[in-house]
């Protein structure tokens, strides 16, 4: 079992004038108290809390007035935690859960209620739901206005378009596919990836640079990978700390982290895009 590095104190300032309303749409809880909130036997790596007052501070220290939790691995399908710390930030917060094949429109009203937007397709750490459920969850959140986000090496793509295709929700696709860049962005699941943000629809999260390269920490070889994404279709991207950077092996500085997106977009009005306007839509943030 892999224990994980904790995530540092120090968060360097952004490197740029951050937006109003600006939103961080991807990072995780994980509650000091493993007692009242135990992690699953199958998980892939044990994390170090990182409590709501932490991630709080974190996203007051980025300048974000906005965030988005997601249900950590670890907590397989038990989203207590997170809808515990939703509830307390109703205009703040909004949450991506991970649930079961049984789960009930009930249960997923009651999510609704407290500020989840979307399920989680997880196939790279246990404890996650897998792609053999995605079908019928995504009949069951579709009445909500909800997304199916995919924690997915985007090398399984290609063989995956005919199926994400069909679902009847737009899909959000974490950490800029979670393929090596030194893959290049002409291989097919990179292309596929473009394919389903300009045809279907879907979404990409600007996040998790240091799983995706070598080149710690400036994370250089990132730069040509995050602009075509950008490029593809700049009103589908979304940007995440991945805060607290569990299973690393180098722990980065999420301050930044976040100023390389000016690298990244270096328009004023691209970054407002992927910090303000598209969370807000994708979220309901601010309705």
């Amino acid at each position: 079992m892999q224990f994980c590095l904790a995530p540092l104190q120090e968060i360097a300032p952004a490197g740029f004038q951050l937006p109003a309303n600006a939103c961080d749409t991807h990072a995780h809880v994980v509650s000091d108290d493993t007692n009242a909130y135990p992690f699953v036997a199958n998980r892939s790596y044990t994390p170090p809390g990182a409590p709501e007052s932490r991630y709080l501070s974190m996203l007051e220290r980025t300048g974000m007035q906005r965030g988005v939790l997601i249900q950590i691995s670890v907590y397989g399908d038990d989203n207590r935690y997170m809808l515990d710390v939703l509830k307390r930030h109703p205009d703040k917060l909004r949450g991506i859960a991970v649930v079961r094949d049984d789960v009930t429109h009930a249960q997923l009203q009651q999510m609704h209620e407290a500020g989840v937007r979307g399920l989680r397709i997880n196939v790279l750490f246990g404890g996650g739901t897998g792609f053999d459920a995605m079908e019928n969850l995504a009949r069951k959140i579709a009445d909500f206005g909800w997304h199916m986000q995919f924690l997915m090496d985007a090398r399984q793509l290609p063989e995956l378009l005919p199926r994400f295709k069909q679902l009847p929700v737009p899909g959000v696709i974490d950490h800029m596919g979670h393929m090596p860049v030194a893959q290049g962005v002409d291989h097919p699941g990179f292309r596929a990836m473009q394919q389903l943000v300009e045809h279907h629809g879907w979404w990409v999260k600007l996040s998790g640079a240091y799983r995706i390269s070598e080149d710690f920490p400036e994370f250089r070889d990132v730069v040509p990978w995050a602009r075509a994404l950008i490029a593809t279709n700049e009103n589908r991207m979304l940007w995440g700390s991945d805060w607290p950077h569990v299973a690393i092996s180098r722990m980065p500085n999420t301050g930044l982290l976040l100023s390389q997106l000016a690298q990244w977009a270096p328009n004023a009005d691209q970054r407002n895009k992927i910090l303000v306007e598209n969370p807000a839509a994708l979220y309901s943030f601010g309705r």
